[in-house]
């Protein structure tokens, strides 16, 4: 099993920056890509942003340009810089990773980090 520990929520307010962390931890061989989702009361959760070990990062269109994935494998530990926040960024946060497999891929979560964007 993949143990994830998010860290760096909180309250900010409109235009602000928030930097989350999520290390991992546990039978992390085989990680080929992590990421962060979110998830707004009463919508589904989304892609944010994830990394694959190639190198290829990915973004949702909504956060082009103002956050930042990075990952740091010596610490197996991945990043989010959130800048120019906006109240719609508001959501849950959580870390994946994600395991390919022969048949179905392997995805591993976080608890969630909380961050609120505040008007």
């Amino acid at each position: 099993q993949v143990q994830l520990v998010e860290s760096g929520g909180g309250l900010v307010q409109s235009g602000g920056s928030l930097r989350l962390s999520c290390a991992a931890s546990g039978s992390i061989f085989g990680i080929a890509a992590m990421g962060w989702y979110r998830q707004a009361p009463g919508k589904q959760r989304e892609l944010v942003a994830s990394t694959a070990n190639s190198g290829y990062t990915n973004y949702a269109d909504s956060v082009k340009g103002r956050f930042t994935i990075s990952r740091d494998n010596a610490k197996n530990t991945v990043y989010l810089q959130m800048n120019s926040l906006k109240p719609e960024d508001t959501a849950v946060y959580y870390c994946n990773a994600r395991k390919f497999g022969a048949f179905k891929n392997n995805d591993y979560w976080g608890q969630g980090t909380q961050v609120t964007v505040s008007s």
